[in-house]
């Protein structure tokens, strides 16, 4: 725990973390992290996942559903976070699936997760959308009775059918099927509706567009109980970047144009989007480097989130340090009912802790990566800040921007 705060602190026998010039935040939260594991060990496992976690000053990741088995029973979801508390780099919070296989037709044990070991909270079929309504609403009303979250990914399956990236002029330059911004916007209409309907909690994953922002902002001003994520990439890159046919920025939902990226940083900025969250997406060499149709989709982004928040909207001059700190930790563990983070950097706080230097500039170099991917789509790519410590309820992980 954080014992004191002041100036000329003394405790006999302490270790000294000289700290001159950087930025305390409290420790990052992740609400969307793919850990791959059980099933796909070749692109991340939990303990290589929660090492690149550490690395990007996050002590908390929640661990989506879509493994392999999913993590729709007790047994799965108690399996990873057993895994995260015996890797100890940070805390593992499984999300359990919304549907049976994530196949959207029938519940899956919701309460059973809710009631085991690792304590679930938020349910998610990421990946896919739970695009029948029926299935949502019970979804909704069933995690009522223990204070669940159901975290959708908005994307009405229909519409995007063959979708390789953002509709728009670019997609039609290049002769790439589009994903259009109204299948992400109509889910999350429809979605908001039913969580004000039933009284219930609904967490908007991945928000992409500017039309979703409008949405959601509408939302909250009925009073709706929602609350909705960015990810780093969706505020800094766009669909310009397809323009290279490189799959390393082929992602789901797609890079959006230069105005939706504008109306993200504002929403992230005006609370409107509560949070930012990596959906850190590893995967093998192989996924990757192939032709664009048949690459998968996805990109990590644990270890740089914080630099691309800062370069996106620190430097903008769009968040101050205090905003990061209430985006990037303590909103996502507020949401996602992780009492133990997210928390203040006061006596009496767990001593979840990020030091981070924000002056140096380098480009970013996947090969010197703690993930077990390299699909980072800054390749090359100029970032600010460098993590220099992080401590985990007083324990370092990272120190002197060194895995420990």
């Amino acid at each position: 725990m954080i014992a004191e705060i002041g100036r000329n602190l003394d405790a006999a026998g302490a270790q000294v973390v000289p700290a001159d010039g950087l930025i305390a935040l409290p420790g990052l939260v992740d609400l969307h992290t793919h850990l791959r594991e059980p099933g796909r060990e070749d692109a991340e496992t939990v303990e290589t996942g929660t090492k690149a976690a550490a690395m990007g000053g996050y002590t908390a990741v929640h661990a989506m559903a879509n493994t392999d088995p999913v993590a729709d029973t007790a047994g799965v979801v108690e399996q990873v976070w057993r895994l995260g508390r015996e890797a100890g780099y940070c805390d593992v919070q499984p999300v359990g699936a919304v549907t049976r296989g994530i196949a959207g037709e029938q519940l899956a044990e919701l309460g059973a997760m809710a009631d085991s070991a690792a304590r679930v909270r938020v349910f998610s079929d990421d990946g896919h959308c739970v695009s029948d309504a029926v299935i949502m609403r019970r979804a909704l009303e069933y995690v009522k009775a223990f204070d669940g979250v159901i975290a959708q990914h908005a994307q009405e399956p229909r519409l995007t059918e063959g979708a390789q990236m953002n509709e728009g002029e670019v997609s039609a330059r290049l002769g790439l099927p589009g994903w259009p911004a109204v299948a992400e916007e109509a889910i999350i209409a429809r979605d908001v509706l039913l969580a004000e309907h039933v009284g219930s909690r609904v967490h908007v994953c991945h928000v992409s567009t500017a039309g979703s922002v409008e949405i959601i902002r509408w939302a909250k001003s009925r009073g709706c109980r929602v609350t909705a994520e960015v990810t780093p990439h969706h505020l800094l890159l766009d669909d310009t970047c397809a323009e290279t046919y490189d799959p390393i920025y082929k992602v789901n939902p797609p890079l959006r144009t230069a105005d939706d990226v504008a109306a993200l940083r504002q929403a992230l900025a005006d609370g409107t989007i509560d949070c930012v969250a990596t959906d850190h997406a590893p995967h093998p060499v192989e996924a990757k480097e192939t032709e664009w149709a048949e690459a998968a989709m996805g990109m990590i982004g644990l270890e740089t989130a914080l630099p691309v928040v800062q370069e996106a909207m620190v430097d903008t001059g769009l968040l101050d340090w205090a905003g990061v700190a209430d985006r990037m930790s303590f909103r996502p563990a507020r949401i996602g009912r992780l009492s133990g983070q997210g928390r203040p950097l006061a006596a009496g706080s767990p001593a979840n802790i990020t030091l981070y230097d924000p002056a140096p500039r380098r480009p970013v170099d996947p090969t010197a990566m703690t993930s077990k991917s390299r699909n980072t789509p800054y390749q090359g790519l100029e970032l600010p800040g460098r993590i220099i410590a992080t401590f985990l309820r007083g324990r370092a992980t990272v120190l002197e921007g060194k895995l420990q």
